[in-house]
């Protein structure tokens, strides 16, 4: 007779799978400690995600040790994985698009990816304008986590901020219109005021949306630069 699997087992084990999908890769250490699991009970968890194939083990071996070390183990989400937090108008979302382009071009279909992204500058455009600007990335990531994107933003090794999507409810349908990335990303960079590339992406097959945002000081001092060369 199978065993029942209770309620509270299945909550537990969502909540570490959107950890993984939001934090990861991750170990297990640190899935226990942001849940306060004990670690015979994230591994209990963590085996169960991988025979189902929502997660996949990675070995990382420490910065500056070569063959040195245990190399440490991480936990990520596989594709299949992704897939169960994938909201079910993604493919919705690639059938009206392909309809659109066949029907109007395929600048209708940049037209509407534009007008998707215009209630996120409508909203944020306001408070953009009251936040310090090194403040500004962190409330556009808490903007795109209220919407299903589960960002977070960081400060970038290189320079500037990086902006993490870890989750895209229309991945798939990016994958053939990217228009719907473009016009995300000319978007951040009117909210931020300020330069963005986008390094990685979802749609391509990456693991997180990555977009690079230049320094507030940056932009500045290169229209300063421009404006000097125009008034020559």
């Amino acid at each position: 007779m199978p065993t029942i699997e209770p309620g509270s087992e299945r909550s537990t084990r969502a909540r570490v799978a959107r950890l993984i999908l939001e934090h990861g890769p991750v170990t297990a250490a640190s899935l226990g400690e942001r849940l306060g699991l004990t670690p015979a009970a994230v591994r209990r968890h963590l085996d169960a995600l991988l025979a189902e194939g929502m997660i996949e083990p990675r070995t990382v071996r420490p910065r500056g040790q070569r063959g040195r070390g245990r190399p440490a183990k991480l936990f990520a989400i596989t594709d299949a994985g992704r897939s169960a937090f994938e909201h079910a108008y993604d493919d919705l979302a690639g059938s009206a698009l392909r309809f659109l382009a066949e029907r109007m071009g395929r600048e209708a279909v940049t037209d509407f990816a534009r007008s998707q992204v215009s209630s996120l500058l409508t909203r944020l455009e306001p408070v953009m304008r009251t936040v310090p600007a090194d403040q500004r990335v962190q409330v556009l990531a808490q903007a795109l986590s209220a919407e299903g994107y589960a960002a977070s933003a960081s400060k970038a090794k290189s320079g500037g901020d990086q902006l993490c999507q870890h989750h895209c409810p229309v991945a798939h349908a990016a994958a053939e219109f990217p228009q719907l990335c473009e016009a995300e990303t000319e978007a951040f960079a009117q909210l931020l005021g300020t330069p963005v590339q986008r390094l990685a992406t979802i749609a391509h097959g990456d693991g997180v949306c990555t977009t690079h945002v230049s320094p507030k000081s940056l932009a500045e001092s290169v229209h300063r630069d421009k404006s000097k060369e125009t008034g020559r």
